[in-house]
């Protein structure tokens, strides 16, 4: 099981890159940090800076071919770099045109607003996602974690960084069964 990790230079908040990373690495599979950049990217915990991870890949040098899932952590910046960058969004839309899993939480279904793969879908975020996920045709709900699986690939999301234990859990689930 290998995943994507989709971030920009900085801005990601970094529990909700970290224990998604490790929740991937427990369950035996090879998370690769890709993002728009190479170099190091900076995580922050909320507004302050945290530490800096060194990027695996980058969207230019990556096919979703290579691998099985992709999450996007949140943080408010990093979403809303992504967003405007092109390859970032084919990237992110590429995994819903091939069928595999993506995983989005927080601030992160901002680039899924951008990629235009929320219409017909039912999922959750931050709150202050909820009129964009609406208006780009999406059903937004406040749960924990939300699995649809409309659609050709499943999507997984949730809120907060609170809810990164179900997160987790959901997202492992999903991206074990897709590989059956």
């Amino acid at each position: 099981m290998r995943i994507a990790f989709l971030v920009a230079p900085e801005g990601i908040e970094q529990v909700e890159l970290t224990e998604p990373w490790q929740a991937v690495r427990e369950a035996g599979g090879t998370p690769v940090l890709v993002s728009t950049a190479s170099g190091r990217v900076q995580a922050f915990h909320h507004l302050d800076k945290a530490d800096t991870f060194p990027v695996d890949a980058t969207v230019a040098d990556s096919s979703v071919e290579k691998y099985d899932g992709l999450v996007l952590p949140g943080g408010v910046a990093n979403p809303d770099a992504l967003r405007m960058d092109e390859g970032a969004v084919r990237f992110a839309r590429s995994f819903f045109e091939a069928g595999k899993p993506v995983a989005a939480i927080c601030h992160a279904p901002w680039l899924l607003v951008e990629a235009d793969v929320v219409r017909g879908r039912t999922l959750t975020s931050w709150p202050s996602l909820e009129t964009d996920i609406r208006n780009a045709g999406g059903n937004w709900v406040d749960e924990t974690v939300k699995v649809c699986e409309g659609g050709a690939s499943t999507l997984v999301t949730s809120r907060k960084p609170d809810d990164l234990p179900a997160f987790n859990e959901a997202m492992v689930s999903v991206f074990r069964s897709a590989r059956v």
